[in-house]
């Protein structure tokens, strides 16, 4: 069962909690790799991509009984003008979560590989799954990823199959707020949307993914790069509420927030961040602009840049 960690769990912990067994066996936790690397949209691709980019990695080593989901391919739709990685079908993504052996029951740890992918994979699995139904405490993210969980001495495991048995969970969607593009608009204008993208993207001085740069008028920059240690694992509760405080994001304030990035997988680490520094409960969190910015270029909106 979840501890009392909120949406966090250590190495440490977990290990305690897989103790006698691998993941997903006889009541503990089921364990996703989620482990991805940011690289360029492919121009054509298939609706489940056969060699998802971070496969390679969990072939070499991954939690014992953890199963690979693929941050493109399951926990996004297909890219186009949505986004590049827009909210998943509820049918497609209940099949992955069946698949990995999810019951409603279910207590969900998901990690990455932080210093690769610097933990945008596993908040972004992390909100899906919330956004699918999961309560809050159902599923948490390792911190600091893999790495931290073999510098605690867990197995690494090359042995794949995962789930023992087929879960039954059932998904809607619709747990977790999402802004549109009209929303995310009227976020900037009346409370705070915060661009979770590197200054120099933010500022329009760059833009190495797509075709405009700048960003949607009224934003404020808070990069993702910010809530995490040195470490790889996520700064304390107190640094992030500051962080999110310097653009008036506090507890109790009432007012309408929002976030996103490039494709809507980074800024998951910012509503994460907010559930972690207690500026924002699990009943009323950091609003996600999925679409973010690859969605508000393809309609050609106003753009502000500096």
């Amino acid at each position: 069962m979840p501890n009392s960690q909120g949406p966090l769990v250590t190495a440490a912990d977990l290990l305690a909690e897989l103790a006698g067994g691998p993941a997903g066996t006889d009541g503990r936790p089921v364990v996703l790799d989620v482990r991805w690397r940011l690289t360029p949209p492919p121009k054509k691709r298939t609706r489940r991509r056969p060699d998802p980019v971070g496969e390679p990695d969990f072939d070499a080593g991954h939690v014992p009984g953890a199963v690979f989901v693929d941050v493109d391919s399951e926990l996004a739709g297909p890219p186009g003008p949505a986004g590049r990685h827009p909210l998943p079908d509820p049918d497609d993504l209940q099949t992955t979560l069946r698949r990995a052996g999810i019951v409603p029951s279910s207590s969900v740890v998901v990690y990455d590989a932080v210093g690769a992918g610097d933990g945008m994979a596993a908040a972004r699995a992390w909100w899906v799954l919330r956004w699918a139904g999961l309560a809050p405490g159902r599923v948490r993210v390792l911190d600091g990823g893999f790495g931290a969980w073999t510098a605690a001495g867990g197995e690494s495991s090359t042995v794949s199959g995962g789930a023992r048995t087929q879960g039954d969970v059932d998904v809607a969607g619709g747990a977790m707020p999402v802004l549109t593009a009209e929303s995310a608009a009227t976020a900037a204008r009346g409370g705070t949307l915060i661009d979770a993208r590197a200054a120099e993207r933010y500022r329009g001085e760059t833009e190495p993914i797509d075709p405009v740069a700048g960003h949607i008028p009224g934003a404020v920059n808070v990069p993702v790069a910010g809530v995490l240690a040195e470490d790889g694992r996520w700064k304390p509760p107190a640094e992030l509420a500051e962080l999110l405080g310097r653009v008036g994001i506090g507890a109790g304030d009432g007012k309408e927030a929002g976030a996103y990035c490039g494709s809507g997988v980074s800024a998951a680490m910012l509503v994460l961040a907010a559930e972690i520094a207690g500026v924002r409960p699990p009943e009323d969190p950091v609003a996600l602009y999925v679409g973010s910015w690859s969605n508000w270029v393809a309609g050609k909106r106003p753009v502000e840049t500096g």
